[in-house]
């Protein structure tokens, strides 16, 4: 993984078009190709980012933008898409590469691998119609818990919590993004399901489109019993 941190600005072209002002961002190389434009803040979520397949390619600033103070720029195009992001570097202030080897993944605690596997197995939670893809659907940023398909043939991403909260609804909204520009999946819908949802988490879900599904964990493993409920 290569680190730079400089002062920079940002323009992508795409789906849709953004720009990013002169700041001092750090910027994240990774061995699969992706890059990452981060600042110092919002947590884990990239201000923007390039997902591989992508290309890498330093250019030599023209005339006007080395007067504007340009000293290099990065050209990463996605070739599947046409997606272009151009970074323009006024200063570098750190430069490091470093190799981490291969990641052996995710371990997630019992409960929440538990409730991945039983939803796996009975994924007609989802709706009537749903199919498994798969379970554990890796992106460039992290695997997805479980990749469905529903009654129409339409792609589904589904995220697992224990206790939902708005996190979860901001993780599973960066794998969207990322999946719904891959033409084979998109229009890619979400699913977020916990055994618990925060009221916030359900708002903000249901604002972005991500349908909510609350888990019965004792139900599912078929512990349920019937005779001890009041209703």
């Amino acid at each position: 993984m290569r680190l730079v941190i400089a002062r920079c600005s940002v323009d992508y072209a795409g789906r849709l078009s953004a720009h990013l002002p002169l700041a001092t961002r750090l910027l994240m190389v990774k061995r699969d190709g992706s890059l990452l434009v981060h600042s110092d803040g919002g947590s884990y979520k990239p201000l923007n980012w390039m997902s591989p397949p992508c290309t890498v390619r330093v250019v030599e600033p023209d005339d006007d933008q080395r007067e504007a103070g340009v000293t290099e720029l990065w050209k990463v195009t996605q070739p599947k898409t046409a997606d272009v992001l151009v970074v323009s570097i006024h200063e570098v202030l750190h430069d490091s590469s470093h190799e981490m080897g291969v990641d052996p993944g995710l371990t997630k605690d019992g409960v929440e691998a538990d409730l991945q596997k039983l939803l796996a197995e009975q994924i007609e939670l989802l709706g009537e119609g749903h199919t498994l893809v798969r379970r554990e659907y890796m992106t460039a940023i992290g695997p997805v818990d479980i990749l469905a398909r529903d009654a129409a043939g339409g792609a589904v991403a589904v995220e697992l919590k224990r206790r939902g909260d708005i996190d979860g609804v901001e993780q599973l909204t960066r794998y969207l993004e990322l999946m719904n520009r891959d033409p084979h999946l998109a229009p890619v819908t979400g699913v977020f399901a916990a055994q618990e949802i925060k009221p916030q988490a359900r708002t903000l879900a249901h604002d972005r489109g991500i349908r909510t599904l609350l888990l019965d964990y004792d139900a599912m493993r078929g512990l349920d019993d019937s005779h001890s409920r009041l209703f």
